[in-house]
Parts: structure tokens; sequence; C-alpha cells
């Protein structure tokens, strides 16, 4: 079972160079992705954590050790720390082997066993005689296991990487989110993963904190944080695109179901007892929430919020198409992407009205 006591936790504030608040933690065994738009904050952070930089107050503690606090003035150095850090593009000495890179890091060991130590990582991260070459002589990927052997071989109390498939072809990408999914499982250290792609975030993520403009806006389960944001803007981090207004009707507990009004129409949604019949507030639609007619059958499936769907542009994309349209009575379109093939089948080309299905539990109200 993952351990708070071995984990991280963080609260830290920091006016320059760029302005944060932010508050998180991970526990051990646990792998947290931070998400966020550029300038969001994220690798910021993690030079927090890593002593890297300090802020202008709060509190870092990771592994039972408090490693910053300004109310007591603990600062301990990034040597103190123990911290194993990936950065983006690995910074490996140009110059040095890949066991010399591996061995770098373990300045304070004695030599002999500051190679063996080496060698039994980069042989733990498939690396067994590429020892000698240098990182010219090593595809991305391969240079991505130097990195991170020189990480681990310092035995951290916590791993951070910076983007680190960002740099590699998706062949590669996929055969390394093996092998950390792996090591997350052997390692109990938490690891602290900043990314752009959510897809590698729900495939890798025990919870992610999604960040914008130096704020935490909301950490969680991967799929929670997805189907539950919190806001609009943290809707969008999480690549929704459909926004409406609406007005909240009434709420029916026993089938805990929220009923609003939009566009002339009600709509039911899972239940959302916080806002007052009469509120005023925005709702979300992800493209998964809208189900078109079956290829087999012609028909949708069973369910509430059958609405018309007008058609207003189809952009074809390789195998799908992004389509705009429009529901009766709201004037903000409705993009979505589907299957090409789908919609060649349905033949389905503007200014077609087809009925479409909205998935009631997988629409969310937000606050206005």
């Amino acid at each position: 079972m993952a351990s708070l006591h071995s984990g991280l936790s963080l609260a830290a504030e920091l006016a320059a160079p760029v302005r944060l608040h932010a508050a998180l933690d991970c526990a051990g065994g646990q792998l947290l992705a931070l998400v966020g738009p550029s300038g969001s904050g994220k690798s910021t952070l993690l030079r927090l954590i890593a002593g890297l930089a300090r802020p202008a107050q709060g509190r870092i503690a990771c592994g039972g050790v408090c490693w910053f606090d300004s109310a007591s003035k603990i600062h301990l150095s990034p040597q103190q720390r123990r911290v194993g850090y990936v950065p983006q593009h690995y910074g490996l000495f140009p110059h040095m082997s890949a066991v010399a890179n591996v061995m770098a890091g373990l300045s304070d060991l004695p030599a002999g066993e500051r190679q063996a130590r080496a060698m039994a990582w980069l042989a733990k991260v498939h690396l067994d005689g590429l020892e000698q070459r240098r990182p010219a002589e090593l595809s991305g990927g391969q240079q991505q296991r130097v990195a991170l052997a020189r990480a681990l071989a310092r035995e951290p109390a916590i791993l951070l990487l910076d983007e680190p498939f960002s740099a590699v072809d998706r062949a590669t990408r996929e055969t390394l989110y093996i092998e950390l999914a792996e090591l997350k499982q052997e390692l109990s250290l938490p690891i602290v993963m900043v990314t752009h792609d959510l897809n590698e975030a729900l495939l890798l993520a025990d919870r992610i904190t999604l960040l914008a403009d130096g704020q935490t806006l909301q950490s969680g389960r991967p799929r929670e944080v997805m189907a539950r944001p919190v806001n609009e803007l943290a809707a969008r981090l999480v690549g929704v695109r459909n926004f409406f207004d609406g007005r909240i009707l009434c709420h029916d507990e026993a089938e805990q179901l929220t009923w609003l009004e939009a566009g002339g129409r009600q709509l039911a949604c899972p239940l959302s007892a916080g806002f007052p019949p009469g509120c005023q507030v925005r709702w979300m639609v992800p493209d998964s929430a809208v189900r078109l007619p079956s290829l087999i059958s012609g028909e949708l499936p069973s369910g509430r919020n059958r609405v018309p769907m007008t058609l207003q542009a189809v952009l074809p994309l390789g195998e799908e198409a992004r389509i705009a349209a429009t529901l009766p009575g709201i004037p903000e379109p409705l993009h979505l992407q589907v299957p090409l093939r789908l919609m060649n089948e349905l033949h389905l080309n503007p200014p077609a009205t087809i009925e479409v299905l909205l998935r009631e539990r997988q629409l969310h109200i937000l606050a206005k």
C-alpha cells in the first residue's frame, strides 16, 4: 500500500521568476502527473522540490523529513535531499560514456562501488553491452534510460521526471511507458512527472494535479478529474471543448439527477445538489458524451437527452472527422471528433440534421 509517510507533501508560494501558489502531495509508490500549459509552473515546482529554487514561503517534506520550512527556517541543499532528477533533455555529459554519466551522480561513494552500482542500474534499464557508448552513439530512448539510471542509482527519496518522453518516437515511448510502470511497481518512492500529454497521464499516473498560471486547480485520480473538473479552466485543460449556458430546474435525489434547461429543452445531468433551482450555470459536453446512431440499426440507444443536431461543417483528418454542429436554441457550436467511416456510412454532410443522445452521466455542471 502506498505510504504518505514515505511520500511528498508540498505547499509553496513564489513571487519570481514565476508567480506560484501551489499545494500537492504524492504517496510513496505512486506517480503524480503535473498537467498544465507552458508557463503554468510545472517545471518550477520540480525545481522547488529538488532544492534548485527556494520558495518565498511554505513547507516541503519527503519521506518523513522536512526539506524546507519558511517558518522554521529550514532549507536543505539539493545534495541533502536525495532527489533523482531526469530533466527534459536528459542532461548527459556528451564526452562521457553511459557508465561514466551514471557514476558522475555517485561522487559520495568509493570508486569501485560507483562503477558496480552504475553497471547494475544500466543493466536494470536494459542497456547491457552499451555501457561504454557516449550519448551521441545512443538513440533517444537509450539516452533517456541512461538519465533514468543515473537518477535512480543515487537511491533517491523521490524521482522527478520533466517531460521524460517528449524527445522519443511513438514506438520507443510505448516501450518506455512499460518500463517506467514496472519500475514504479518495484520502487516504493514517490514519482512526480511533468507532462503535456493527457493520454500519458491517464496511462501512467495514479493522481494528476492540474496547474494554470502558477495555481493548483485540482488534484485527484486522472479519470475522476477528467470527468468532474472543478471549473471551466480545469475542464479545458483536460481537453473538453464544449461549454453551454443553462439554468437549474430541480434535483431528483432518488434518481441522482439534476435537471437543467438549455435552449428551451430539459436535460438530465448527474446530481449537482450544490446549485439551487433557478441558478444560472455552465454545463460541459465531452466528445464521448455524444452518441450517434448505430451503424447496424441506424437507431440511438435508449436514454434521456435525445436532441436534434445540425451539422455546420465537417473537416476530415486522416481516419477522423472534426465536426462543428449546433443544438436547438443554443448559440455556441458543438465540436466533435468522430470516425470518418461513421460519417460516411451515415451519409452525414452539412446541413444534415440527425438526432443524437447526450449521455446524462457524462455531462457535468460547472459554476458560471
